[in-house]
């Protein structure tokens, strides 16, 4: 039951979608549409664990932080792996999107997107971070549910439809009939680990110690899931092994196309292993409506061409991939009492009087 002043600042409170992402947290306003759009990332002061930056500025001091600042991804695999740090990263982006309005006390109702495979445990600690964060209510959506509702996707009618949510963490896979999740496939293998890919790639092959920013770098200006019309090459630099100095090698798209082939083939098994399990009727729904590719994983090149040709269903990237999930929890604020049915997990409401 909602206090008197829950229920008052309420009134004025925004409503608020949030993407809490392995690699990026985007946060939807009602009304306003996206209004942050942020690594998700965390620099620390190490000895007191107070927060010092998040988001971008947080990220670049990645991987080049002095002793004394500490740079955490709250986020593992979809999942929240530093419970308080995560909670401070909410309250943070909560407050960031409550600039735009005169309450002096957020208290938003919340919805925000998770991924398929998380147990109980794991949902309950994303509700409490947010109430904890200052919402006065919280909801959780499903990843593949928010991004196929952001990405436009006929998911109340009865004719099927198929997602491919490419994250940082994770990759999800969902088909949906009357509003419901016909089949879903949840997979641990997305962005982060084509980076690790190339990461080993360089190291085995060229030689060269590279970090994780880097090798995301690589990937996004030369990774391909496909052939390109158009090979490129791209200079990669960092320490050799052997002299432990500074070198740069070039490297072909052909190269890290096969530095990731291992995680793009996991990729496209789970898609394929979604569709063998697939009625029949629905099959047929999706040859002629296709198959959504959203997330960050949908930017990488060819990606599109590659699962069209394995599966023998055109595929196609969403509008603004990135933004799906978020835009998605933003919908079913904008229209909640025919599209809340489509939210997971228990209701929570703030306990704070």
């Amino acid at each position: 039951m909602l206090s008197p002043l829950d229920y008052f600042f309420g009134l004025f409170s925004l409503d608020i979608g949030i993407d809490l992402g392995t690699a990026y947290t985007l946060v939807y306003v009602r009304g306003k549409g996206i209004v942050i759009n942020e690594p998700s990332f965390v620099a620390l002061n190490r000895r007191t664990r107070e927060p010092i930056e998040v988001g971008a500025r947080a990220k670049e001091m990645w991987s080049k932080n002095p002793k004394d600042i500490l740079i955490v991804r709250p986020l593992r695999d979809g999942v929240i792996s530093e419970y308080d740090i995560t909670a401070r990263m909410l309250d943070y982006l909560i407050r960031k999107a409550h600039e735009q309005s005169w309450v002096p006390i957020p208290r938003p109702r919340v919805v925000v997107g998770i991924p398929t495979g998380v147990t109980e445990v794991e949902k309950r600690a994303v509700i409490e971070a947010t109430i904890d964060a200052g919402a006065r209510e919280a909801r959780l959506i499903e990843e593949p549910v928010a991004a196929a509702v952001g990405a436009g996707l006929p998911v109340l009618e009865t004719r099927g439809s198929m997602i491919v949510d490419i994250g940082g963490g994770t990759t999800e896979v969902a088909l949906f009939s009357l509003g419901g999740v016909v089949i879903s496939r949840s997979i641990r293998v997305a962005g982060d680990e084509m980076d690790e890919d190339i990461v080993q790639y360089m190291r085995n092959k060229h030689n060269l110690l590279i970090g994780e920013p880097t090798a995301e770098k690589v990937k996004m200006e030369i990774g391909s899931a496909f052939p390109l019309p158009q090979e490129l090459t791209y200079n990669v630099k960092g320490r050799n092994l052997t002299t432990g100095l500074p070198d740069a090698v070039e490297v072909s798209s052909i190269e890290i196309r096969e530095a990731i082939s291992g995680s793009v083939n996991i990729l496209i098994d789970t898609v394929k292993d979604a569709l063998d399990d697939t009625p029949p009727e629905l099959v047929a729904d999706l040859m002629e409506s296709g198959i959504c590719i959203a997330g960050g994983g949908a930017l990488l090149k060819g990606i599109a061409s590659r699962i069209s040709q394995e599966v023998n269903i055109r595929a196609y990237i969403a509008d603004d991939p990135m933004t799906c999930v978020a835009r998605g929890a933003g919908r079913i604020l904008e229209d909640y009492n025919n599209l809340s049915r489509l939210l997971v997990g228990p209701e929570r409401g703030s306990t704070h009087h």
